[in-house]
Order: structure tokens, then C-alpha cells, then sequence
């Protein structure tokens, strides 16, 4: 394709379009033309006038005969026996956002004919340029033919022709046309583009915006690849257009076999559309999906759903705790709705909701709904404020379970409703800020303990300082809550009664945390060192909060004593258990920094003078010391960082607890690696009443897993994989690479993935995903 001009022809023009007019070179004529009338032109000696017919000048867009159309040029002349205008040297003529450039510009009044030659520039209002050496226009410039045509379209888009012909200002007839979104190579013009749609006729629809070729070959780098009898495209200044989008096929899948699909998309209006898919494959029945979205002034609202006749039926299997799992319902007419909401009512107030659907896992599995492989789909609907400090919501939470390997669908709650409000005050005249908390919540279960709770805490920091350089923290807070529970004996709590229960806490903690930071410089100033030792003391009425307890457990079933909870009043992740008794924490942080470097750690301990036997095991907490938690970041220079937590137990000899991160290599290649143990998986102890029977096998399973990256990228080529194995269970979790090659108007992706995970008694296996991307055109792709 040939190399368009543009460099000394745009800068000027766009100074045109934005009112900033040029001075002209030798003698400056204009005339204004308003309502289709030449006002004044000159010709003999700067100040000759004459009558000249009205032109009705048309740049490729609707024009107004009341706007004013200008033009300037070195000379002008007027030839009045045969009605002929000429305007010659750096002729300009500009309605509006449309510019003609050319080196003459003739216009004969008797056929109303116009002729541009020399370095011809055509500006459209929406910034398409076009270059010509020669055009002649006719009909007000409605109709016309140019030769050896070039168009710079936007997103650097490019169409060439060896001809053109215009008919009524909205059709272009493209003779032998080339189109590509590629760079043209500056030092040679004449070499091809990476890729082009070579056509032996085009028409560009500027109207309806589409561009449409006929007896079309692709062409990568110079060679044919691939021919297309006919092949139609937006127009790439269109950002939305109704029309069928890039249809997909994929050879093979596991559950689908080999499919189809085919998408149409239609602009409803200006902040609305919607898309339909329709899906065909050969080992299942048909789908039809939509989307619809809509962008408001208030709001938005997207919807997405399907509709299938699924035939895979799902046999039984034994799940993680030992029971026999059955899929019914997932077969025959399935469907999904995915939709989100959210509306505006005033400044400080808005409702919205979040609606998550499916007939089954099994439907979202064989057709690849997106979701598939999490444990649940949650919705919920919500209305909340904002105001200074301020946030309130209330809101009603329902749960679909996805895993029957390790979620029952009937232990999961309705939460009906639940209500959070939040304030965080201002300083107060004695230095302090008061804040208050509260969630109260009705949660209902079929198979389980169904409760009502109100909650309230109310808490006041107060920071100061003294001469030595000490930071200190005087904390108050209050914790209470009050339950309303029945079948209590039932998951998640497993008491020892049936009975409806009506219990409740308070807790009252006070709380002093002081840090005290040692500060130095060295390597001349270059870099800082920073030790501080940390030293925390609470105090709170020992609540002895057993498993056994009548209290309901909603938020607090897991517990976490790491570096990052050290110093937390409260180690439980809500509030229905709470941290209580007299205890102290402490630690010492360090941290070096030098030109960009740096290596921070922290090492702490806890005392407590009351001991909780009947927490979940391995919680770090079984005895007066607890276990010994450290954190360290290292990242001496640009080409290594590591991360490690830890926590270790001092009278066992072993590590209870342990995550860490490394990134290493140099610009162009880098290597990454995750580690996590942990002795047991705490999440099956509280699936199962251990007062009956032992937790299951998974409980006691170790976490202990290992996960190696690596990826490289060199000019325009990347390549990365990963592994995620298991050491416990001595079996991969997953594994997959990604490798591909993007320039400025093409890109080539291949990706990989291996799941070795079972969902459902199932495995997905392995999925390959290949996708060709051709700027301003479209994606294809296959998955398999």
C-alpha cells in the first residue's frame, strides 16, 4: 500500500478546523459565503469585484446552506466570459469542521463542475482525511471521481484505491482497494503492511458507516493467507453499530463437542443496547444468551442470561464428606440470569442489587457460563448512604451452592435482612475520635441454626506522644451483642441443645499500644534505618468462648493469628467471638531503605493470662506464650523480592503456619513462586459436628502447596507458564501457559490451562483458547 503524505498538508488543516487560520503567502483573497451567496471576490488588483454564482460547497458530510464557507489562496482568478473561477497556490476552503486543501481549485459556474488538483486534502468532521491528486466534483459536490485515492481513517485506519467515485455525497465506489490498520514503514513506503484486505472493488457506506469489499484476500506480509468472497466491516470511526459480530467456532470441548456461535448486536439508543448469541453444538442441545446494558443519567443496568436444552445427565459420586452426591435437575430446559443494578435516589443515597442465578452447576459447566468453579453464586439487593463519616446500609443475601463436593445447597443461609451502619467522628476537645459500628442481621436455614442478632460497638482512640520519641495509643471499646436462635444443635454451631435460645455479650476491652522508633541515616544519607519496638497491653473480661457455647456463630468461624493481627483487639474476623482476658502483645520492626531498596521485617509474641483449650486446633494460642509470628520483605535490588510470613511454634518445634512470595530476573525475564503450608484445613472442622464424630479426612489433609511462573516478553513476543502442584496430596492442582506476538495493528494469543481440580465429581481437563486479533477489524478465535 502506498504511503500517504499527510505530515505537511494536517498541521495546518487542523489549525483550520480550530478557527486558528494560517496568514496566506502573497495576495490574500477571502469571501464569505452565507445562504449559498458569494459575498465578495477579488480579482484585478486586490480590489476588482464581480457577480459569481452561488456554490453550494459539500465535504462528504450534511452541510448547512446558512453556515458560512470560507476560503483564502495566493491568487484568484475569475474568467467572466465563460464563468470560470480559479483559485491557485495553497488554495484552502472551510465550512465548519470540514477543509479542502489543494494547489488550484477551478469552478465553472455553467456546469457547476469543480476541479481540485495537486496535493488534494479532503477533512472530514469526524477526522478522516482524504489525499487525491486530482478530484472532480459536480451536483454541489455531491457527486464526483478523484484517482489514486488515500484515506487516513481513525485508529490509524487505511484505505487506498487506484479510483473513486462519489455518488450523492454518502457513497464511495473504491476501485482496486487495499485496506489495513498497520504502520507503514517510513524508509519504505513500498514494502506491504503487516496485514491487508486487499479487494478488487470496495464501497464505503459514509452514511450508515460500512465498508463493504467484494473478491477481498488477506494478505500477511505480501502473501495471501486466506480469500474472502465478500467481507463487511463498521467503519472504524464507529464506536457502536448494530450488525452480527465475529462469529466463533471451536472444534472440540468436552461436554459441547464441536460448536458454533454467532452474535448479533443491536444499538437500542444512544445509552442502551443489547446482544444476542446464538449456540449450536453437536453433542448437546442449543443455547441462546443475551446481554443487555443500559448507561443512565442515574443509573446503569446490565443483564446478562441464557436460555438451553442441556442432555448431559449427571451420575451420583461421594463427595468430601463422605456422602453421595446426586445432581437431579440438570438436564432438560436450563437457564441462567446474571444481572446487576444501581440507581441513584438523591446525593447521599443510592439502591441497588446484584442478581445471580442457574438451574444447575452442571448447565453452567457444559455450556461455559462464566462463574463455574466457584463455590457459590450469591445475590443480593441493597439501598445505602454516605454522608461525613458516615455509612449505612441494609440489604437481603441469598446463596446458590456450585460444589456439591463440598457445599450442601441446603446448609447454606438466607440472609433476611441485614443491616450495617458505620460512624467515624471528628476530634474531639480531648484529642480522641469516637466511632461506632453495628450489624444486626436475620439469618434463616433450612438445615441449620437460624438466628437474629443486634450488635453494637462503640470504640474512642486517643493518640499522643511525649519527649522520648514514644507513640502511644489509648483505645476504649465496648463490644454487645443479643441472639435469638433455634436449632441450636445444628450447623454451624452443633450445641448440645435443640431448644430456642436467647443469649447475648458484652465485652468492655481497654487497650494501650505504644511504638517507639529509633531513627538513622547511613551510606552518607543515602539510605535509613528504622528499629521500633512495639508494646501493646488489653485488658477485657475473659469470656471463654468454647465451641460449646449456646452463643450462635455466624462471622467468627475461622481464626487467624499472624503478623498481621498481632496487635488486633479482636483476632476473630467478626464479632460472635470475641478475644477476651488480659493480655500483651509485642514485637520489634525493622526496616532499611537505601536508593530504592529495602528490607522490612517484623518478629512478635503474645501473653495471655487465660488459656482457651477448645479453640480450633493449631490456632498459635494453646498456651501462655503463643506461637512466635514473623514477616519479612527483602528486596535488596531491582532484580529479586521476597515475601515470608510464618508462625512457629516454640514447644512443638514445628511451623504451624507459613506463605511466602519470590520475583526474580532481569528486564526481559522474570521468575515467580508462591508457597503455602498449613498442618490442617480449617474449613471442614466446622462442616462436621466433631461432638459426634471425627472431622473428615480433608481436615487433617495438609495445606501444602507450591506454585513456580515464569514469563518473558522481547519487542512484541511474550511467553509465560505456571505450575500449581500440591505436595501433601502429591498431585498437580493446575498448570497452563500463554505465548503470543502484538505490533501496532495485529496480535496472535495461544493459551493453555489444565485443571486436575474435581468440581462436582468432575474435571474439566484441558482448555486451549487461540485468538487472532486484527486492529479496527475484530478478534477470532478457537477454544478447545
Amino acid at each position: 500500500m502506498p504511503n500517504p503524505q499527510p505530515c505537511r498538508l494536517l498541521r495546518p488543516v487542523r489549525g483550520l478546523v480550530r478557527g486558528r487560520h494560517p496568514p496566506a503567502r502573497g495576495t490574500l483573497l477571502a469571501a464569505t459565503m452565507l445562504a449559498g451567496t458569494l459575498v465578495g471576490a477579488a480579482v484585478q488588483t486586490h480590489r476588482a469585484r464581480a457577480q459569481v454564482r452561488p456554490l453550494h460547497v459539500d465535504l462528504g458530510g450534511p452541510m448547512s446552506d446558512k453556515d458560512p464557507v470560507t476560503f483564502q489562496s495566493d491568487s484568484v482568478n475569475y474568467d467572466n466570459p465563460n464563468g470560470i473561477v480559479t483559485w491557485s497556490g495553497n488554495v484552502q476552503i472551510w465550512q465548519n469542521d470540514h477543509v479542502l486543501r489543494a494547489d488550484t481549485v477551478t469552478y465553472d459556474r455553467n456546469t457547476g463542475v469543480a476541479a481540485a488538483s495537486g496535493h488534494v486534502a479532503i477533512v472530514e468532521s469526524d477526522g478522516t482525511v482524504l489525499f487525491t491528486d486530482y478530484a472532480e466534483l459536480s451536483h454541489g459536490m455531491r457527486d464526483g471521481i478523484s484517482t489514486r485515492l488515500h484515506i487516513l481513517m481513525t485508529d490509524n485506519a487505511k484505505l487506498a484505491a487506484n479510483g473513486m467515485r462519489r455518488v450523492g455525497g454518502r457513497v464511495n465506489d473504491l476501485a482496486r482497494a487495499v485496506y489495513t490498520a498497520c504502520e507503514i514503514c517510513a524508509k519504505h513506503p513500498q514494502r506491504p503492511p503487516f496485514w491487508q484486505l486487499r479487494a478488487y472493488d470496495a464501497t464505503h457506506d459514509t452514511e450508515h458507516k460500512r465498508i463493504d469489499f467484494r473478491d477481498a484476500y488477506v494478505d500477511m506480509l505480501g502473501i495471501p493467507i486466506m480469500y474472502l468472497p465478500a467481507f463487511s466491516m463498521s467503519d472504524p470511526t464507529v464506536k457502536r453499530q448494530s450488525g452480527f459480530l465475529t462469529p466463533g467456532i471451536t472444534p472440540h470441548d468436552r461436554y459441547l463437542g464441536a460448536y458454533f456461535t454467532i452474535p448479533y448486536y443491536w444499538v437500542i439508543d444512544r445509552q442502551s443496547d443489547l446482544t444476542v448469541q446464538g449456540l449450536v453444538s453437536t453433542r448437546t442441545g442449543p443455547q441462546i444468551s443475551t446481554q443487555y446494558r443500559n448507561i443512565m443519567n442515574f443509573g446503569t443496568l446490565n443483564i446478562v442470561g441464557g436460555v438451553a436444552y442441556d442432555t448431559h445427565r449427571q451420575g451420583s459420586y461421594v463427595n468430601t464428606f463422605g456422602n453421595t452426591a446426586e445432581s437431579t435437575n440438570d438436564h432438560g430446559i436450563q437457564g441462567y440470569v446474571f444481572a446487576q443494578g444501581q440507581a441513584s435516589i438523591s446525593r447521599n443515597w443510592r439502591v441497588g442489587a446484584n442478581i445471580n442465578l442457574a438451574s444447575s452447576a452442571n448447565y453452567m459447566r457444559d455450556y461455559r457460563i462464566s462463574g463455574y468453579g466457584q463455590e457459590t453464586l450469591s445475590s443480593n439487593v441493597y439501598l445505602e448512604g454516605f454522608g461525613t463519616g458516615a455509612y449505612s446500609r441494609i440489604d437481603a443475601q441469598a446463596y446458590q451452592g456450585l460444589n456439591q463436593g463440598v457445599i450442601r445447597n441446603s446448609d447454606l443461609p438466607w440472609v433476611l435482612p441485614r443491616y450495617t451502619y458505620s460512624y467515624f467522628g471528628q476530634p474531639d476537645a480531648l484529642g480522641g475520635r469516637f466511632g461506632l459500628d453495628t450489624t444486626d442481621f436475620y439469618v434463616y436455614r433450612a438445615n441449620g441454626v437460624s438466628d437474629q442478632r443486634g450488635q453494637l460497638a462503640l470504640n474512642w482512640d486517643r493518640p499522643f506522644h511525649n519527649r522520648l520519641g514514644q507513640l502511644w495509643m489509648l483505645t476504649l471499646h465496648l463490644d454487645s451483642a443479643i441472639h435469638r436462635a433455634t436449632a441450636l444443635n445444628e450447623q454451624p454451631l452443633y450445641a448440645p441443645t435443640m431448644r430456642q435460645q436467647v443469649t447475648g455479650q458484652v465485652l468492655p476491652t481497654v487497650a494501650l499500644k505504644m511504638n517507639w522508633p529509633f531513627l538513622r541515616t547511613f551510606n552518607r544519607g543515602a539510605g535509613t534505618q528504622i528499629l521500633e519496638p512495639i508494646a501493646q497491653i488489653i485488658a477485657a473480661p475473659n469470656t471463654g468462648n468454647g465451641r460449646s457455647s449456646y452463643l450462635p456463630n455466624e462471622d467468627s468461624l475461622s481464626y487467624e493469628f499472624t503478623d498481621s493481627t498481632l496487635f488486633s483487639l479482636n483476632r476473630y474476623p467478626g464479632t460472635d467471638r470475641l478475644d477476651g482476658g488480659l493480655r500483651g502483645n509485642f514485637g520489634v520492626h525493622g526496616n532499611w531503605t537505601w536508593n530504592g531498596h529495602e528490607i522490612d521485617t517484623l518478629v512478635g509474641e503474645s501473653i495471655q493470662e487465660h488459656i482457651e483449650h477448645d479453640r480450633i486446633p493449631y490456632s498459635g494460642l494453646n498456651h501462655h506464650l503463643s506461637d512466635v509470628v514473623a514477616r519479612a520483605r527483602i528486596a535488596p535490588s531491582r532484580f529479586i523480592d521476597v515475601t515470608g510470613r510464618m508462625r512457629v511454634d516454640p514447644y512443638a518445634g514445628r511451623i504451624d503456619f507459613g506463605d511466602g512470595l519470590i520475583s526474580t530476573g532481569v528486564q526481559h525475564f522474570r521468575v515467580t513462586g508462591g508457597y503455602v503450608y498449613e498442618p490442617v484445613t480449617p474449613y471442614y472442622y466446622y462442616a462436621t459436628n466433631i461432638q459426634t464424630g471425627a472431622p473428615p479426612a480433608a481436615y487433617d489433609a495438609q495445606m501444602n502447596e507450591l506454585t513456580l511462573g515464569a514469563s518473558t516478553n522481547w519487542q512484541n513476543y511474550h511467553l509465560s507458564g505456571f505450575v500449581r502442584r500440591s505436595l501433601a496430596r502429591q498431585q498437580f492442582v493446575a498448570m497452563g501457559g500463554d505465548a503470543g506476538y502484538q505490533n501496532d495493528c495485529f496480535a496472535f494469543d495461544i493459551m493453555y490451562i489444565k485443571q486436575y481440580t474435581s468440581i462436582g465429581g468432575q474435571q474439566r481437563n484441558s482448555t486451549i483458547m487461540f485468538t487472532l486479533t486484527f486492529k479496527t477489524i475484530g478478534s477470532f478465535g478457537i477454544h478447545g
